[in-house]
């Protein structure tokens, strides 16, 4: 690890071998791959029904970039960007436009979204934080390396991580480098990053080294560093070991998981390792009070208990259907899949519940919900919005 105070760093020359992998379930190219599970159909047990949708336009080259823009919520507002540089809000609950702005770039990270502010990246290194209410600019700077995930947003700094290995502080104020820090590269890495989280005063994120790192917001200290795997097997292949998601924290605990290599729990204030499994997951983890929500890299989707990790239940019936981080709505949990369609599972059993389209295009980023409404972005750059609707309540009987 590396600390650079100042703004003006050198950014390291990136490997070539950084973009190589775009899906790392497409590596195998074997006959006798097991094929992605197909749906069957079955009793929908959760009425759902989508509320409204928009296309924000994607194409070809937008799918082929396995780009990090996927949608965001905040204040009753939804919030999506689009290669082509357009930025798109709208009314959560009605799906009325409020405002588009053009950007005029190759938008490849965000939006992220908090207290008013909303902050976008580029393929080019060109980071633009806009009014939320009114898509006004409010600053532009540059940092010299990709973005393939979303800032996070704290009340006095926005964390970016990069694809040259750098977490970096800047000013929300104004877009001002305040630190940066950064973690080795491999020769060979997934396509992607993790998305930056913040917990109390810390800035805590996964690398491609299979570490998880924790720094000061203030300054960028680091206050710990903790290797989730270490790298093993024959091939480059096979050492791959990239954290590309983001951790949750819950208290004092933090989860994370890592692509072959482990899900665990760590001490926030240390970095120590609770409990751990040998599992693996390039899409990452969900938490709720008492239970971690995972999607492993084989598609399964498994629920460990939150204190011990003790597996509580697993669904393989999406099995290779390329899923996305689950996310939790106050009823079920919900993934994505590559052919657009929307999973919701129960939380207690993890059966099959409900199911939606949002269209044929896949969806790589998180879906992201506000109660029991989810919003799900395709990498075809439609979006759509889902609601629980209640049943009706069973009429009295009459006397």
């Amino acid at each position: 690890m590396r600390h650079t105070p100042m703004r003006h760093t050198l950014k390291r020359p990136l490997l070539a071998a950084l973009a190589v992998l775009a899906f790392a379930a497409g590596c195998d190219k074997d006959k006798d791959v097991e094929p992605p599970a197909v749906l069957v159909n079955f009793p929908a047990k959760l009425p759902v029904r989508e509320i409204w949708s928009a296309n924000l336009g994607g194409g070809k080259k937008q799918m082929l970039l396995r780009l990090g823009l996927g949608p965001a919520i905040d204040n009753g507002v939804a919030y999506a960007a689009s290669h082509k540089g357009e930025v798109l809000a709208v009314a959560l609950e009605s799906g009325k436009h409020l405002w588009v702005k053009n950007l005029k770039l190759p938008l490849s990270a965000g939006p992220a979204a908090a207290d008013g502010l909303l902050v976008v990246g580029s393929s080019k290194g060109a980071v633009i934080a806009l009014d939320a209410a009114s898509g006004r600019q409010l600053w532009r700077t540059q940092v010299n390396a990709e973005l393939l995930a979303a800032p996070a947003i704290g009340e006095s700094v926005v964390v970016l991580r990069s694809v040259d290995g750098r977490l970096r502080g800047l000013s929300r104020s104004t877009g001002k480098e305040m630190w940066s820090v950064d973690q080795q590269v491999p020769r060979l890495s997934l396509r992607g990053t993790a998305t930056p989280i913040i917990a109390k005063d810390l800035a805590i994120c996964g690398f491609d080294n299979g570490k998880v790192m924790a720094v000061s917001l203030s300054n960028g200290d680091t206050v710990w560093d903790t290797a989730l795997a270490s790298p093993h097997g024959r091939t480059e292949l096979d050492r791959l070991i990239d954290i590309d998601s983001a951790v949750r924290v819950v208290g004092d605990d933090v989860y994370a998981a890592g692509f072959q290599g482990r899900t665990a729990m760590l001490a926030l204030d240390s970095g120590q390792v609770w409990w751990s499994h040998d599992m693996s997951s390039y899409r990452g983890l969900t938490v709720d009070s008492e239970t971690v929500f995972i999607s492993q890299s084989d598609g399964i989707v498994v629920a460990l208990r939150e204190r011990d990790g003790s597996e509580l239940w697993r669904n393989d019936k999406l099995k290779r259907r390329g899923l996305t981080e689950p996310v939790l709505t106050s009823t079920a949990v919900v993934v994505a899949d590559f052919q657009g369609y929307v999973h919701w599972l129960d939380k207690a059993s993890g059966e099959l519940v409900a199911r939606m389209r949002v269209a044929k295009d896949r969806v790589s980023n998180p879906l992201v919900a506000s109660g029991d409404i989810v919003v799900a972005l395709t990498d075809g750059g439609k979006m759509a919005a889902f609601r629980v609707s209640p049943p009706p309540k069973p009429s009295p009987p009459k006397p």
